[in-house]
């Protein structure tokens, strides 16, 4: 019972290493949040207070009962923020790419709408706009990573190709999948959209916190494009320098994890 105690009342953020290489971009303001959520016992309140976001958070018991979630975010500009590690990183993300969210949450909300409310299947558009929420990266990489990574050639992308990751940029977007690197297991698969990112360039000095990429993707996300699910799977912790264990070439011959591609019939 006391065991039990200990596990409810320890803080979500007890659990962040921030030194973790994937959650660099995240660092700034989110570790300044999560302390202060810690101390405030309130995560909406010390999301709200660093005043980053284009919407509110405020309490998952605001979200009226019936009332879809991203139908409210769509009509209010509320978004229902629970305590914990999974909506902690999904604010995280409506601060780092407030354009893309916005885009995301007007799709999902007008697609709720034409289909007379949330049913009991997403829909294509649906089911590729929620896999893109919670589970997609974002790769920047020199064109034989990419060919590599379509092609899921696993020991050309991560043991020939090894040298070339140090020209690359891995960004996680989905907050299902950073929640799960904080507790890292070697299956963790992202699904990286496949866009020829652009070169990085300054952000805004007034918004320092919004990635320089946010515009640049909220203007590519049509919907018949994302309802193909255009997301290539990517193992994470295969990525050069974000796991010890793979510095050995023996670390990819787990095809349970890094999986050949189909064949053809």
């Amino acid at each position: 019972m006391e065991a039990g105690r200990l596990i409810r009342s320890r803080h979500f953020s007890a659990a962040i290493d921030w030194s973790a290489p994937w959650l660099a971009p995240w660092r700034v303001p989110g570790q300044v949040i999560a302390d202060a959520a810690r101390v405030g016992g309130d995560l909406p309140a010390a999301l709200n207070a660093v005043r980053l976001a284009p919407r509110r958070f405020i309490p998952q018991a605001e979200l009226p009962e019936g009332v879809a979630y991203e139908s409210h975010i769509f009509a209010t500009g509320g978004v229902p923020t629970r305590e914990g590690l999974h909506d902690f990183f999904n604010a995280l993300c409506w601060m780092r790419f407030p354009a893309t969210k916005l885009v995301l949450n007007r799709l999902q909300a007008r697609a709720i709408e034409a289909a007379g409310g949330v049913q009991g299947r997403r829909g294509p558009l649906r089911d590729a706009l929620t896999l893109f929420d919670e589970n997609a990266a974002l790769l920047q990489a020199p064109e034989p990573l990419s060919q590599a990574l379509l092609a899921r050639d696993w020991r050309r992308l991560f043991v020939e190709l090894r040298p070339l990751w140090s020209q690359a940029t891995l960004l996680l977007f989905g907050h299902a999948l950073t929640e799960k690197l904080v507790a890292p297991y070697k299956s963790i698969t992202a699904h990286v959209l496949r866009l020829p990112m652009p070169d990085e360039s300054p952000s805004d000095p007034c918004t320092p916190v919004v990635h320089p990429w946010d515009d640049w993707l909220a203007a590519r996300l049509a919907p018949d494009w994302l309802a193909t699910k255009p997301f290539t799977p990517l193992p994470l912790l295969g990525v050069p320098g974000w796991w010890l264990a793979n510095a050995a070439p023996a670390f990819y011959d787990d095809a349970q994890v890094f999986r050949p591609p189909r064949s053809l019939p």
